[in-house]
């Protein structure tokens, strides 16, 4: 049984990996379909007022998140890096460090799933406010980019939705791994061997 174990707990460490650099990429993205279609719409970026296009203030309001965001992508790939540093992902009994490893990168992808999600959320409803028919005008004027688009915004749940998994396989892992270890601490102190 603790073969099969140790093989799933090496992939969900390579789940949470993989979910962390998903989100690193995410933060890269996100600005992208705001910077094309509402950065030029801005006349004099020192005042964020001046604009050709009512409500294209969102993406200067944005550019805090934005790196944030980037950011804590990054501790999210260190933490998740954490996990092979300890041996989450191949050690056959767990130690403290692997019980820490594992609870700081679940704690703080819960957190900052969380986070992003609400001002993304709110982030979305400026772009929708946004006056995209001026923003037609502008973009046909100076030939310039032009979306609706919600994408970068929506796919958030994706993104965020493989960061949970991820936790909720390594914290079943954790729990798998304490049922194992408690049956064979079990047959030990019954004189049989493992």
């Amino acid at each position: 049984m603790y073969k099969k174990q140790m093989r799933f707990q090496k992939v969900f460490c390579l789940i949470a990996l993989f979910a962390s650099v998903l989100v690193f990429i995410y933060s890269l993205g996100i600005m992208t379909d705001l910077y094309d279609t509402l950065y030029t719409t801005m006349m004099d970026p020192t005042n964020i007022d001046d604009t050709w296009v009512p409500g294209s203030q969102v993406y200067y309001y944005m550019q805090g998140f934005n790196k944030n965001l980037l950011s804590a992508s990054i501790v999210m790939i260190l933490l998740a890096v954490l996990l092979f540093v300890t041996n989450t992902d191949k050690r056959r009994k767990y130690y403290v460090a692997n019980y820490v490893s594992t609870g700081l990168f679940s704690v703080f992808t819960v957190c900052l799933s969380f986070w992003a999600h609400s001002n993304i959320q709110a982030f979305r409803a400026m772009w929708k406010a946004v006056d995209f028919a001026a923003l037609r005008d502008f973009a046909d004027m100076f030939k310039s980019a032009y979306t609706e688009s919600t994408f970068w915004f929506d796919i958030h749940y994706l993104v965020f939705g493989i960061s949970l998994v991820a936790v909720c396989l390594l914290v079943f892992n954790v729990y798998w791994k304490i049922c194992l270890m408690k049956e064979e601490k079990r047959l030990v102190e019954g004189g049989k061997t493992a």
